[in-house]
């Protein structure tokens, strides 16, 4: 849904079809100039001349219509130059749009992983309110009966209430995630989606070293800015190609249906013409040298930006390497501190039935036990987070 609705996507790919025209224009040189010519003037007989440029062409009374023609033979390289840097930048354009499509799968993973979370909160939430309730009710129960305390109720009625602050947090965790999820999906109507738990991915590597090589290969982002270096250094070339001569033909042909009687006896009704035209440049100000010294700073630079994102990639691949390490470690760990704290409430309760413990005790316990299941829960989402956010940073999320 994502891939097919998201703005971002789009606008990418309208990007690159723009580069993509940037081709067919640059290469639009190799083609012929033909334009039609239709004109129709009224002089005074026999005028030659007149204030501003001066032509030698005689002006009569006619009107005609003809075709001119202008064809490129040769700029020695500019054109082809011009071409090579515009397909380079179209190339760029389309690693750009994989480059937007792997940041709003990485948006939507996250978004769902987070609804996930929140969910699984609602239901521990849920689970403690119950559990937390059924020893209100025993200890009320108790206390009619005049075995416990008032102060026993009073602190589990608390337990109670601080439960129910925890679930009305996760629901508000949870409408955030599936607002989340909506901007994701790039449509602002928020739909509750019944989503799938998925499995655990499999652990990280032991070293990152490998996953750096892969991010330089993969990652497009990178392969953008390799086109758009080789693009800067191929239009520094068309640049300097300006001091270069450049070979035209071009040719005119019409017909004159009507032109002044006293003159249409010297004149005759078809024309045609052809001629081979070299510009050479001689000097222009330093304008060609500067504007190939401008390009040719801008490809040196695209260098330098190359080089920045290699080092900032393989800095990103570390951190998340080392962010999807410590999220796999805690799995085990947070696990483990259920068990405890399982156990823990179990002692407490039962000392509590005897009446070897306080309310208190019991209490701490159960607030343990709580934490310990929100962290085992938060552990393993956000390994699944983090190992999506590796993927992403090799190149390799799908």
């Amino acid at each position: 849904m994502a891939l097919q609705n998201h703005p971002q996507i789009e606008a990418a790919q309208n990007e690159a079809a723009f580069s993509n025209q940037q081709i067919v224009e640059a290469r639009s040189a190799y083609f012929p100039t033909v334009n039609a010519d239709v004109t129709g003037s009224g002089a005074n007989y026999a005028a030659r001349i007149g204030a501003g440029f001066i032509t030698d062409s005689r002006l009569f009374d006619r009107f005609g219509a003809g075709l001119n023609f202008t064809q490129l033979i040769t700029d020695l390289g500019r054109t082809k130059n011009l071409v090579a840097s515009s397909r380079l930048q179209a190339q760029a354009g389309a690693q750009n749009v994989q480059a937007t499509r792997y940041d709003v799968l990485l948006q939507v993973n996250r978004a769902y992983f987070d609804v996930l979370h929140a969910n699984a909160l609602i239901r521990t939430a849920q689970e403690t309110i119950k559990t937390r309730q059924t020893l209100l009710d025993q200890v009320t129960q108790l206390a009619q009966n005049q075995l416990r305390s008032q102060l026993d109720v009073s602190f589990a009625a608390v337990n109670v209430s601080e439960a129910k602050l925890l679930l009305i947090q996760a629901q508000n965790t949870l409408d955030d995630a599936y607002a989340e999820l909506a901007r994701a999906l790039g449509t602002d109507r928020v739909v509750n989606y019944q989503v799938q738990e998925e499995a655990l991915p499999p652990s990280p590597p032991v070293r990152p070293d490998d996953l750096v090589a892969q991010a330089v290969a993969n990652r497009p982002e990178f392969a953008s800015l390799r086109f758009s270096r080789d693009a800067a250094y191929k239009f520094a070339e068309a640049e300097k190609d300006l001091k270069r001569p450049t070979v035209n033909a071009v040719g005119v042909a019409g017909y004159i249906p009507y032109i002044d009687q006293l003159t249409s006896q010297q004149i005759p009704a078809e024309y045609a013409a052809g001629a081979l035209n070299i510009s050479i440049p001689i000097f222009n100000g330093h304008l060609f040298t500067a504007r190939h010294e401008a390009a040719l700073d801008r490809a040196m630079e695209a260098d330098q930006k190359l080089r920045d994102e290699q080092l900032r990639l393989s800095r990103d691949v570390r951190l998340a390497w080392a962010n999807t390490s410590t999220a796999y470690q805690r799995i085990d760990v947070t696990a483990q501190l259920v068990q405890q704290a399982n156990l823990a409430v179990n002692l407490a309760q039962g000392r509590y039935n005897l009446g070897l413990a306080s309310i208190v005790e019991l209490s701490q316990a159960q607030l343990n036990q709580t934490q310990a299941e929100i962290q085992n829960l938060s552990a393993k989402y956000d390994y699944q987070s983090e190992y999506q956010a590796l993927q992403y940073t090799i190149g390799q999320l799908r």
